[in-house]
């Protein structure tokens, strides 16, 4: 029996999904809010971790295009101490693909390949149905049933009060981000600094993270505790430029330029959902991703939605006539794992944004030993 299927959100976790049932012959309608591919800029890089990320992109057979758009040498790491002494510099060897970097526009484009996807397509609704199924009612009113409607559409799921009421609540951390362009042209210092993967810096309640793009793009992530109410979110650029130097002043110059030559910047606090976010079983509907466990940034989220969409994927082609029991199984088996690294990543937020910066170079021993 052939179901109608629907996911919604074209983000690692909706294209996983999509990708791998595209690969098994499965059809799979993907809905977008954005109007087209390139409506919005695609974000940063990322780094997809061997036996989550890469996992899901064997399973989808892009494992070869994966290898040579990646960048191993992005995995490197140097850690300075605010008045510029270098603490760790650590750099992968020349067979290290644990966590390889890729950007996150040439994942989505990797992904999309020839995956036919809705655009312009908001979903404002989902309702399930009293014997299976779920209606989605769309921005524009009309709506459409299907027999499975997976929501991978992130933090702010417009899926997700289908199942659970529980919505996002501040982590006490917000990241303010800016970027470089052209920078071992423009600002071959700053370049030289960074090096071929990742900067941070730790401070009391503070950080600074660059992380290299390809093309000489380097992003830059400010990181600090404070009240939802105390920031400057709409504020001009140069007014936010000047209350983060103030901010992080007293550190080293070096280190402040990425601050001075920031184009633009972007507000982002930083949200989660309960560690343990779970939902009564629904038929009809369920969640992947950004949508189910909403956890800190640091390196889980994308890997384990990529993941969570190729084995929900991967559940439907081989049982197709039991839908409800093998979306059944495959929530008890996403809730366990992603509890176990929302617990880490929380405690990590806490270690790497804390009054001791001495507990963030220790959690980067305790992840990767010097």
């Amino acid at each position: 029996m052939r179901h109608r299927i629907a996911v919604v959100g074209s983000g690692p976790a909706g294209l996983t999904f999509a990708r791998v049932l595209y690969r098994h012959g499965r059809a799979v309608t993907v809905l977008e809010r954005d109007s087209a591919r390139d409506a919005r800029p695609p974000g940063g890089t990322l780094d997809l971790h061997a036996g989550l990320g890469q996992l899901a992109l064997e399973k989808a057979g892009l494992t070869a295009d994966f290898q040579t758009l990646s960048r191993p040498e992005g995995q490197a790491m140097r850690i300075l101490s605010p008045d510029g002494t270098v603490l760790r510099d650590w750099r992968p060897g020349p067979e290290e693909r644990a966590n390889p970097e890729i950007d996150r526009g040439q994942l989505r484009d990797l992904l999309l390949g020839p995956l036919d996807v809705q655009w312009g397509r908001g979903v404002t609704q989902v309702v399930p149905g009293a014997r299976g199924g779920a209606r989605i009612v769309f921005a524009d009113g009309r709506q459409e049933t299907y027999d499975l409607v997976v929501g991978a559409d992130g933090a702010w799921s417009r899926v997700r009060s289908a199942v659970s009421p529980v919505t996002p609540h501040y982590t006490g951390v917000t990241s303010v981000e800016t970027s470089l362009d052209d920078v071992d042209r423009r600002h071959p210092d700053l370049a030289r600094l960074i090096g071929d993967g990742s900067l941070a810096v730790y401070g009391v309640n503070r950080a600074l993270v660059a992380q290299r793009n390809s093309g000489g793009h380097v992003k830059v992530y400010a990181q600090f505790r404070a009240p939802l109410d105390r920031q400057e979110v709409d504020a001009e650029t140069e007014t936010v430029r000047s209350s983060l130097l103030a901010l992080f002043d007293g550190w080293a110059a070096p280190v402040l330029e990425l601050l001075h030559h920031g184009t633009a910047f972007i507000h982002r606090p930083l949200y989660v959902l309960p560690v343990s976010h779970t939902w009564p079983h629904t038929p009809g509907v369920t969640l992947l991703g950004d949508a189910a466990h909403l956890m800190p940034p640091l390196g889980a989220g994308a890997n384990l939605a990529m993941l969570e969409g190729a084995e929900l994927a991967e559940s439907l082609a081989t049982d197709p006539d039991d839908l409800n029991d093998a979306v059944r199984s495959f929530e008890q088996r996403m809730w366990a794992r992603a509890t176990r690294w929302a617990q880490l990543t929380t405690a990590g937020l806490e270690r790497l944004v804390s009054p001791d910066p001495a507990q963030a170079l220790a959690l980067f021993d305790e992840v990767q030993p010097s």
